[in-house]
Formats: structure tokens, C-alpha cells, sequence
């Protein structure tokens, strides 16, 4: 082999050489480009998804938000936040109290027994019936049912009086009213198909969105206020012209209880 033809296969092994070295050192720079690029990816959905957990859990929820939302008061209320209930016959001259939380056993017990009875009373004009919402067993057993319910009792106040009484009464009655453990009506589906037993409400469009919206959600909060500086602190309670009457048993005792407070 000639001294020329060496030098050129010499030069020609030293260029493949060269050649391949570059093509490696473009694959190892791109690899490293996409591990970079990779981890950034990475840190910044990590960075967001912290973000977002942040995000979630100072973020109110819809009954801290509904403390600060527009006022919306039901029709037949009274009072600056709408929190004055007082249903019946306008000449009446007793005005009967009651105090009530929608998940209290021994309110549905009450309802159960002369829920009937003090509807009558009222039609037949011996007292109005103001009534008062409560709140506190959502905070006692945990959950948002009592709020959620008082809500839904303001959407039926606002379709009529008679509405909100029956609406009420379903919500105590045997067949619907859950246990105090159970947050049954934190669910608004619970609550509208309560609602389809009464009149009134089955199949009322406004009804049916003053619920899923949450529209008198602030007028429940300001209910509930007026509840806790009413001195009461139990339910049920009731009270003719202010004065404290025991919570009858049976509708007898209810009947000998309200003579009494009427002469009174």
C-alpha cells in the first residue's frame, strides 16, 4: 500500500470518527434537553397542583360564603333581615312562639303529636303562630341539614304561608324526617322530594330553583341569629305572648296547656 493511500484511509477513519463523535454528542445533549425539560414540566405541575390544593382549601365553602351574600327575604316576612314569621289570622290577639330545628327528633316528635291541631288552632283564629328557626344541631352533630332546611322552609314561605306550615309538617312527619345523626337534608334532592307531597310545591319551578340555588341561604343564617339571642336554648319550645309554656307530650296535655296560656 502506498504512502498516499495510507494517509488518505488514515484521514478518512479520523473524519467517520470525528463524524460520529458529533452525532453522539447531538443525542446526549438532546436527551439531556428532554430530562431537563421533563423535570420543569414536572416541578411546575407539582407548583400547580400545590396551588390548587391551596387554592381548594382556603376557599370558602357555600355556607361561609352565603354570610356575605345579598339579603333575599321571603314573601309574608316582616323585621329588617325578613326574620319576623308570624302566620295566621291578623285579628288574632295571642300570638303562640315556637321554636324549632328542622333536625331535631324532639321537634318531630312535637309535630308528630299536635302538629295537626295547632294548624286548627290557627285557622280558627285563637293565636298566630310565630315562628322561629334554629340552627344548632348542625353544630352539635356536625353538618349543614338544619341550615339547608330552614332555606328551603324560607322558599316555601315565599310561595304562601299554607305552603311553608304543610311543608313543614312533611319535613317532621314519620315518614320523612331522618335520624339527628343523619345529615339527610344537606342534600337539596332530600328536601325537593319532601316537597313533592306538598301542593303547593310539587312541580313549582321557582321553588324547585330557590332551593338548588341557595337564594334564602343568608335569610337561614340571619334566622338562626335571631334564634341564638332569643334566650332560648332548646327546641322545641314554646311561648304564649312571651311566657314559656311546657312542651306537651300528647295532644291532650298540648290542649290543657294552650287553654291555660289563652286565658292567661
Amino acid at each position: 500500500m502506498s504512502s498516499r493511500n495510507s494517509q488518505a484511509n488514515k484521514a478518512a477513519a479520523r473524519e467517520k470518527l470525528r463524524a460520529e463523535r458529533e452525532r453522539q454528542a447531538k443525542k446526549d445533549k438532546a436527551r439531556r434537553q428532554v430530562i431537563v425539560a421533563g423535570a420543569v414540566v414536572a416541578a411546575l405541575a407539582l407548583a400547580g397542583g400545590i396551588g390548587y390544593l391551596v387554592v381548594q382549601n382556603t376557599k370558602p365553602t357555600a355556607w361561609e360564603a352565603a354570610a356575605t351574600a345579598t339579603l333575599v327575604k321571603p314573601k309574608n316576612t316582616t323585621g329588617d333581615n325578613g326574620t319576623t314569621v308570624v302566620i295566621g289570622k291578623a285579628d288574632a290577639k295571642k300570638t303562640l312562639e315556637l321554636y324549632e330545628d328542622s333536625r331535631c327528633p324532639a321537634c318531630a316528635q312535637f309535630e308528630q303529636t299536635v302538629g295537626d291541631q295547632v294548624k286548627k288552632d290557627i285557622d280558627a283564629g285563637k293565636f298566630k303562630l310565630q315562628y322561629f328557626g334554629a340552627t344548632f344541631i348542625d353544630n352539635a352533630s356536625s353538618g349543614v341539614g338544619s341550615k339547608n332546611a330552614l332555606s328551603a322552609l324560607g322558599a316555601a314561605l315565599d310561595v304562601s304561608p299554607e305552603a311553608f306550615l304543610e311543608y313543614k309538617a312533611a319535613l317532621y312527619s314519620t315518614a320523612n324526617h331522618p335520624d339527628e345523626r343523619d345529615d339527610a337534608f344537606a342534600k337539596d334532592a332530600a328536601l325537593l322530594k319532601v316537597a313533592d307531597q306538598v301542593a303547593a310545591l310539587k312541580g313549582n319551578a321557582a321553588f324547585k330553583k330557590a332551593v338548588e340555588d341557595g337564594t334564602y341561604d343568608r335569610w337561614a343564617l340571619e334566622m338562626s341569629k335571631a334564634f341564638n339571642t332569643s334566650g332560648v336554648t332548646g327546641t322545641p319550645t314554646l311561648k304564649m305572648d312571651g311566657k314559656k309554656i311546657e312542651t306537651p307530650q300528647t295532644l291532650e296535655a298540648y290542649n290543657t296547656a294552650l287553654d291555660a296560656a289563652l286565658k292567661g
